[in-house]
């Protein structure tokens, strides 16, 4: 195929909620191009993208599908993304290297989540968007409640390009403001018939006209001063304020299809084409390390992975965007990384599952190649000389959380392999095994993201797994002093073991100094604190370990053992096997043996002088409290603040941002599981939430009841 030069490529991604029409809008405009002889269909399942088996089998896209079409002399590369929020990776990933977003709109439904979510990810890349109306076909299809939904959620940027004449089962015509033509589709070829607009839209027309041209000129002084000389501008002049506008994301054009029988698509690559900024127009990718780069063919070459995908016969697929210079088949780059060399074996032009071979790819353009040994998603390869390096994407924070288990044991090892896999090919996931939980954990977007990790389980890998819900890393400490002693004694023929240790323990506060007297009951008991160890401990809080041993009783060789031992029962606490925290320990006397005694005896004799100690130390269970924000639309607060109350949240404060009503609190993380599922619920799909670990607090009585007889029934259990 040609060789497309870096001004002659335009990136755009097919952004919006699922079953707006992206994956029928992208086959319409590979048949407009000419890429494609045949659109296909999502119901026949034989479109460019959505090939994948899962997608066939869910009826939308999951995964992110680069192909492209030709128009006017230049190469548009599209990325069709899913429209489920839960599968936001290959929406984030696709953002991060296109210059365009089609925020696609069903005008049947208006803004729905989907829409919202993608103009989130949209702004946060600060990528400009084009609002294409699609399914004015539909017999519920309404431009002008689409059209207010849109100036509600992104005032006065929506900008009308286009209008249809007759949205509905008869829609073929539309009005474009622009170029001030009417445009009539007779049948599915997606030709227009151009004409001048009739007397009965006229008005309509010029109205809206006036309004573009307004929007253009405000866009630069020039402008507005040609606009101001003459009361109107040009073509041209337009297209320059409007696309100003757009790459200022003062301004979304909004335009008029119906993918299906390939209405307007020919007029929106137009202006694509016409439009649209160049891959040299965004701003470049932040460079963390090397030399710097421009979006120039005329430089040294580097490519930035932004997608990794493994498919059946061929293996691994690595999608890639030329930063700089000219990437050739046999070329040598340097992983960033790894700093290990690659070779690019062959470069190709992918549409969907098929891949077309290329002599080169200039600055600016997207493709793919097989076959390397390491390079995964979020990598860079660069020439040797540059040593350049790019900025990660950076993917959202995981919203949902299960423990996997394998129902047969053999099973475990394939397993963690399946997923050390799956993590590359949607980042998304987040998999860690919690030594403390011993739960393998997988963190998602939501539960569906989950249930399309389950499908490859059982449809592809073949392994049966149960989703358990996480355990909660509960922390346990204590409330008051207590005292006790233990003496461990073993006589078994030969040498016996025997250690005996008397401790207090009390619980730690910041800044607090050693005690050198404690008084239990009648009982006094005086301490000389010879010796103090301070143990930060890697799962929050500290150990203060005092030696008050006066007159030897215990050999000073002996103390590691003990803290050993009491290092044991920190890490299993004697409630609920959970980490203990924030604990004084004095040992202040004890007893030994001159032949018996030895560092096992009295590891063991200062664990269980520890946990009896503790249990009579106001042992209370800690829970881990996070920090919560959410934004629901005004009319579901009253319905989100409820949920909140029953999961035990404390409501911080709240307000408006970004027309939607922003809820803070405290909420315990045991009350937060399936949150993902019962907030979309709640708010058809349009809530969202972002959560952060603020620190421990005490449980409930009644919840610590629950999980003392939860932990005694699980350890009679085993």
């Amino acid at each position: 195929m040609k060789v497309y030069k870096t001004d002659e490529v335009r990136n755009i991604a097919l952004i919006g909620n699922a079953g707006s029409g992206k994956t029928t809008l992208a086959e319409a405009m590979l048949f407009e191009g000419g890429v494609i002889k045949r659109k296909g269909d999502v119901g026949a399942k034989n479109t460019v993208s959505d090939y994948n088996p899962i997608e066939q089998d869910y009826g939308n896209s999951v995964f992110s599908t680069l192909m492209h079409t030709e128009f006017n002399g230049k190469k548009i590369n599209i990325m069709d993304t899913p429209g489920m929020d839960d599968l936001c990776g290959g929406v984030v990933s696709s953002l991060s290297v296109t210059a365009l977003g089609l925020l696609t709109i069903n005008a049947a439904n208006g803004v729905e989540a989907g829409t919202e979510a993608g103009a989130r990810h949209a702004d946060k890349a600060e990528t400009p968007l084009i609002l294409v109306f699609n399914q004015l076909d539909h017999d519920n299809s309404n431009f002008d409640n689409t059209l207010d939904q849109c100036k509600a959620s992104f005032g006065n940027k929506t900008t009308i390009i286009q209008y249809p004449v007759d949205a509905g089962t008869n829609f073929s015509t539309i009005i474009d403001v622009l170029k001030m033509k009417m445009y009539t589709f007779k049948d599915d070829s997606g030709k227009p018939e151009i004409s001048d607009i009739p007397e009965a839209e006229l008005e309509r027309a010029e109205e809206l006209h006036n309004e573009l041209v307004e929007k253009a000129a405000e866009n630069e002084e020039a402008l507005m001063e040609l606009y101001f000389d003459k009361g109107t501008l040009t073509e041209d002049e337009m297209r320059k304020g409007i696309k100003l506008g757009m790459l200022d994301r003062t301004l979304f054009p909004v335009f008029c299809t119906g993918a299906k029988k390939s209405v307007g698509i020919g007029r929106l690559l137009e202006f694509i084409t016409n439009i649209a900024p160049a891959p040299s127009e965004k701003k470049m990718a932040k460079i963390v390390a090397g030399k710097e780069v421009t979006m120039d063919a005329s430089q040294a070459p580097s490519l930035f992975v932004f997608k990794t995908a493994v498919e059946p016969h061929v293996g691994e697929i690595t999608y890639f965007k030329v930063m700089s210079g000219v990437v050739k088949e046999g070329l040598d780059l340097i992983n960033s990384k790894t700093g290990n060399k690659e070779r690019l074996s062959q470069v190709f032009v992918p549409d969907g599952k098929s891949r077309e071979k290329v002599d080169e790819l200039h600055a600016g353009d997207l493709g793919c190649t097989v076959k390397l040994k390491e390079t995964k998603y979020n990598q860079t390869l660069a020439a040797k000389e540059l040593g350049t390096k790019f900025a990660p994407v950076e993917f959202p924070s995981s919203r949902h959380t299960v423990a996997v288990k394998a129902v047969n044991d053999s099973d475990d090892e394939k397993v963690g392999e399946v997923l050390s896999k799956i993590k590359y090919e949607d980042p998304t996931y987040v998999v860690e095994y919690s030594r403390e939980l011993k739960q393998l954990l997988v963190h998602g977007q939501g539960e569906y993201h989950l249930n399309i990790l389950k499908w490859y389980f059982d449809n592809v890998h073949k392994i049966e797994v149960d989703y358990l819900k996480p355990r909660i890393p509960y922390r346990e400490t204590i409330t008051k002093p207590a005292q006790a002693d233990y003496r461990h004694k073993k006589q078994s023929g030969g040498s016996g073991q025997f250690g005996e240790v008397h401790m207090i323990i009390e619980p730690y506060n910041e800044g607090a100094e050693p005690k050198s007297m404690f008084k239990f009951g009648d009982k006094e008991q005086k301490l000389s604190v010879r010796a103090k160890e301070e143990h930060p401990l890697s799962w929050g809080g500290k150990l203060i370990f005092c030696n008050c041993i006066v007159g030897g009783s215990i050999d000073a060789r002996f103390m590691p053992a003990i803290l050993k031992g009491i290092m044991e029962k920190m890490e299993e606490g004697p409630l609920t096997g959970s980490y203990a925290r924030d604990i004084v320990v004095y040992v202040y006397d004890g007893k030994m043996h001159p032949v018996d005694s030895n560092e096992i005896s009295f590891k063991l004799a200062g664990r269980n002088a520890f946990s009896m100690a503790f249990k009579n130390a106001g042992p209370k269970i800690l829970e881990p409290i996070f920090n919560l924000d959410v934004w629901v639309p005004s009319d579901r607060m009253g319905d989100a603040m409820s949920d909140l109350q029953g999961r035990r949240a404390m409501i911080m404060g709240m307000g408006s941002e970004k027309g939607m009503e922003k809820i803070s609190a405290k909420v315990p993380q045991k009350e937060m599981h399936k949150y993902t599922t019962s907030l979309s619920s709640i708010t058809g799909g349009r809530g969202v939430f972002s959560m952060s670990f603020d620190g421990y607090e005490k449980v409930p009585a009644d919840v610590q009841d629950e999980l003392l007889k939860a932990y005694e029934a699980e350890q009679e259990e085993e």
